[in-house]
């Protein structure tokens, strides 16, 4: 077993406040989006497309229509998943993308990096005003936006999420 793996999947934590002064490198955004695209998908339809933001102005005007991502002001880029509307496999398009957003979260853990899940679809009113600041195209659904961005020092790591009485075994 890869204990170095199964530690890093325990300890990823959702990181709500960054250093501003530290930018998120290039190579890191490419490695995010990498590790995402690796995530399994139904059928390998690859029913997901990403959308990598770094201009300020451009995450200002995110935060100021989501209000669940306040964090934006702070954060050094966001990675917006889509999920693909326009495939005969398109009914798993959701999966496709949760899978893309955990392993990008777990990169930017792997990274050094904070990064926040924030959640758009099934909110569709949130969905429909990212997809018009970032002209995502209508074959598209904006899924969910992930801040990311150096944590500030200080930044409390995961707390042990383990609960036995969320297990069942054989029969609820």
């Amino acid at each position: 077993m890869n204990q170095e793996l199964l530690n890093l999947i325990l300890s990823r934590r959702s990181v709500r406040r960054y250093d501003t002064a530290k930018p998120v490198e290039e190579s890191a955004l490419e490695t995010l989006c990498r590790a995402a695209l690796a995530a399994p998908s139904a059928r390998n339809q690859q029913l997901r497309e990403l959308v990598v933001v770094t201009k300020r102005e451009t995450l200002d005007a995110l935060g100021a229509v989501l209000p669940n991502a306040p964090m934006l002001k702070d954060a050094g880029a966001a990675l917006v998943v889509c999920g693909v509307l326009d495939n005969e496999w398109s009914g798993y398009w959701q999966q496709d993308c949760s899978a893309s957003v955990e392993n990008a979260l777990l990169a930017a853990e792997a990274l050094g990096l904070g990064a926040c899940w924030c959640g758009l679809f099934p909110r569709e009113e949130r969905a429909a005003r990212v997809a018009e600041i970032l002209g995502v195209p209508a074959r598209l659904m904006p899924m969910a936006l992930l801040t990311i961005g150096v944590p500030l020092d200080g930044t409390e790591r995961a707390k042990d999420k383990w609960k036995p009485e969320k297990i069942h075994r054989e029969k609820f």
